[in-house]
C-alpha cells in the first residue's frame, strides 16, 4: 500500500519521484529508528495514555524531520557521493535536482515541522531550536571528526525530551536515560551503516566510527548496544516499567547478538541487513512498554 501511494504521487508530477528519493520515502527504516524511541518516551510520558494529539504530532514530526534530514545531508554531501558506490545515484549527484530545489524544499519541511511544535507548549518550542541545530550540524560533521554518527544519535535521540515537555510541561531527569540509551544505540547501528561505506570513505576521506573503530568495531558495537540496554533497564526502573517492558529489552537483546552473529565476515551487505535489523529492536522495546502499561 505504502509503494502504490508513492508511485501514484509519481504519476501526477514526473519529477515526484526524484523527491521521493531525495526524503528517502522510498526507504521508510530512518523513519521507523527515528519513531520507535520517540514512541517510547511519549508512551511512557504519558503513563501509557499519551493524548492523541501528541501523538498524531510527534508521528507526523518524524516524519518531516527524517525527511528534512536527508535533504540537508545531501546537499552537504553533493560533492562526495558521487565517489561512493551506495550513493552515487543520488537525485543531487544526478542533477535531478538542483542544490537550490533541496535548499528550499528542506525549509519547506522544516518550517512545517516547526508548526506542529507550536501545537505543542513553550518547553517544547525552545527544546526543538536544539534539535534543528543538531540536524543542520550532523552532515558537516564527517568532514572534521570521526564521530559524526554521536551527533547523529543526539538528534535521533532529540524527540524523546520534546515528548515528555509535550505530554507534561515537564523534563524529569530520568528522560535523560532515555536520551543516552538510544544515542548509545544510534552510534552502534549507525557503525554498522557506516562499515557499508568504509572503502569508499576512507578513499574520499570521510570520517566515521566505523573507521575509528578499525577491527574491533563489531565488538563495539555490541558493547554500545549492552549500554542502551543497561540505560533502558535503570529508566524503566525509575519510571516503575515491569515485566512487559524487560521482554522488550530481551527481544532487543535477542536482536543484537544475531547481528553480531550475522556479522562476522564483516560483508557489506551483511552489515547493511544488520543496520536495517535494528527497526526491530526498537519495535520490541516499544511494544514491551505499550503492553506494560495496558495489562496492569
Amino acid at each position: 500500500m505504502y509503494q502504490s501511494l508513492l508511485k501514484s504521487l509519481n504519476r501526477l508530477n514526473p519529477r515526484a519521484w526524484d523527491f521521493i528519493q531525495l526524503t528517502r520515502m522510498d526507504k521508510p527504516i530512518g523513519i521507523y529508528l527515528l519513531l520507535w524511541p520517540t514512541l517510547w518516551a511519549l508512551w511512557i510520558a504519558g503513563k501509557g495514555s499519551p493524548s492523541l494529539a501528541n501523538i498524531v504530532i510527534f508521528v507526523l514530526g518524524v516524519v518531516l524531520t527524517r525527511a528534512g534530514g536527508c535533504v540537508i545531508n545531501d546537499w552537504a554531501d553533493r560533492k562526495v557521493d558521487g565517489y561512493v558506490k551506495r550513493t552515487e545515484q543520488r537525485p543531487l549527484v544526478s542533477g535531478k535536482i538542483s542544490s537550490k530545489e533541496a535548499l528550499i524544499f528542506f525549509a519547506v519541511l522544516m518550517g512545517v515541522s516547526f508548526l506542529l511544535v507550536l501545537c505543542t507548549n513553550a518547553p517544547t518550542v525552545w527544546l526543538s531550536l536544539g534539535g534543528l541545530a543538531l540536524a543542520l550540524s550532523y552532515p558537516f560533521m564527517k568532514r572534521y571528526t570521526y564521530y559524526p554518527q554521536v551527533v547523529l544519535g543526539a538528534a535521533f535521540s532529540w524527540g524523546m525530551p520534546m515528548a515528555f515537555t509535550a505530554e507534561t510541561g515537564e523534563l524529569p531527569a530520568a528522560a535523560w536515560l532515555l536520551w543516552i540509551a538510544n544515542l548509545l544505540w544510534t552510534v552502534g547501528y549507525d557503525t554498522y551503516y557506516a562499515m557499508t561505506d568504509r572503502d569508499d570513505d576512507l578513499k574520499i576521506g570521510v570520517k566515521s566510527t566505523a573507521i575509528l573503530f578499525g577491527d574491533a568495531d563489531r565488538a563495539i558495537i555490541l558493547t554500545l548496544q549492552g549500554l542502551a540496554l543497561g540505560c533502558l533497564l535503570l529508566a524503566g526502573s525509575k519510571f516503575q516499567l515491569g515485566g512487559w517492558f524487560h521482554l522488550g529489552l530481551l527481544a532487543a537483546a535477542g536482536c543484537f547478538a544475531w547481528e553480531f552473529w550475522y556479522t562476522r565476515g564483516k560483508d557489506r551487505m551483511r552489515c547493511f541487513k544488520a543496520f536495517l535489523h535494528n527497526h526491530w529492536a526498537g519495535l520490541a522495546i516499544f511494544v514491551g512498554i505499550v503492553l506494560d502499561y495496558a495489562l496492569r
